[in-house]
């Protein structure tokens, strides 16, 4: 049976469409992307938790949903970010049928499983020029079988609460130590605020021990696991709800120890070390934005997925300098500790779907903690 769909925005905007997925009603944040390929990494993208994802690609769905048992030589997953869709809600204009040899199921079979609700026949280029002038919303998006009050989704819409107001963090970081062994001795533990599984294929890659350690573990448990080097990952929502990460992110500074922040992870940082952040107005996801090496002036094609960056005035009396920024609106996409091996960047250099231009940077991160570790 065909299945009807609404998209209501807070000021009230409302869209019909098709529905597919889950036969249910959600609330979150409304927020676009304009990547052409990656659904399944951008569905199980962490950093997209509690929130409506609209995809400005009009064709969606046509190589449909692989198996997680595709994966890399040391069992990590090669086509999902995470162990299932972390997408509140998804909104395509055209939802296709699959044809791929990969293919295990459709995208409305995998939606539907993981109770996720999704709506298409809608005009996603023209509600993304409405959240680039307006800025990101909050929203509902309901799908059901049968009829639709909209004057009853209107009435919710008033009493909608930003999502972004809790840690989002706690309900994507993992609760115990996870190990994934690379056959070397040293030892990466990654602070897992949302952490995509690409980030850790980056790090085994590389011939290192991974730990992946909750969002809120102290920082001497961290130490008692002889890391050779931090990684803080990426994340949902605002990073200033992180007080626990950010204070083993102060401790960390205090030590030698090499240390590398993505995305959230980034702005952990700067708030760990003095700076500021603040919500952009309709945020950076996709997967060609354009990043400038301040010192080398050289651009990379950068994946990014962001709501929130960090005050470049903020890091003026801090140990922090801006090391990239935006080509698009010249805000802070990277910064590098003045004394210590301390780094960040805004983007996702793991990639995950995107451009490989940046995956340097995981060997940046590698060779200061061998050099480090020589001392």
């Amino acid at each position: 049976m065909e299945k009807e769909a609404i998209l209501a925005l807070k000021d009230e905007t409302i869209l019909h469409g098709k529905g597919f997925g889950a036969e249910t009603e959600i609330t979150g944040e409304v927020v676009f992307n304009t990547s052409m390929v990656g659904y399944p990494e951008l569905l199980t993208d962490p950093s997209y938790y509690e929130q409506i994802v609209v995809m400005t690609y009009p064709i969606i769905g046509s190589y449909g949903v692989p198996a997680y048992s595709i994966t890399d030589q040391f069992g990590v997953p090669l086509h999902f970010e995470s162990d299932s869709i972390k997408v509140k809600g998804y909104a395509v204009h055209s939802l296709s049928q699959p044809s791929h040899w990969s293919s295990k199921k459709n995208l409305d079979q995998w939606l539907s499983e993981q109770n996720v609700p999704g709506i298409f026949g809608i005009d996603t280029r023209e509600l993304t020029k409405k959240l680039r002038t307006k800025g990101t919303m909050l929203g509902i998006l309901k799908v059901s079988g049968k009829f639709i009050d909209i004057e009853k989704i209107k009435k919710k819409l008033k009493l909608l609460e930003d999502p972004n107001k809790r840690n989002l963090v706690k309900g994507v970081s993992v609760t115990e130590p996870v190990f994934y062994k690379a056959g070397d001795s040293i030892n990466i533990v990654v602070i897992d605020c949302g952490t995509k599984f690409g980030i850790v294929r980056s790090l085994l890659s590389r011939n290192v021990n991974v730990i992946r350690v909750p969002y809120d573990y102290p920082l001497q448990k961290i130490l008692n696991l002889d890391p050779r080097g931090i990684m803080i990952s990426n994340g949902p929502g605002d990073p200033k709800k992180c007080d626990k990460t950010i204070e083993t992110a102060r401790g960390l500074l205090e030590t030698e120890l090499p240390t590398m922040g993505i995305c959230l992870g980034n702005q952990i940082l700067a708030l760990a070390g003095g700076g500021d952040t603040y919500k952009l107005k309709f945020g950076h996801r996709a997967i060609n934005h354009p990043c400038i090496d301040i010192k080398t002036r050289r651009c990379y094609i950068t994946t990014q997925n962001h709501g929130y960056t960090i005050e470049e005035k903020s890091l003026k009396d801090t140990d922090f300098e801006v090391s990239f920024v935006n080509v698009n609106d010249k805000t802070v996409e990277g910064m590098v500790h003045k004394k210590k091996r301390i780094f960040g960047v805004q983007w996702h250099p793991e990639s995950s779907p995107g451009p490989y231009d940046t995956k340097f940077l995981f060997d940046d991160f590698i060779a200061e903690v061998m050099h480090a570790k020589k001392r």
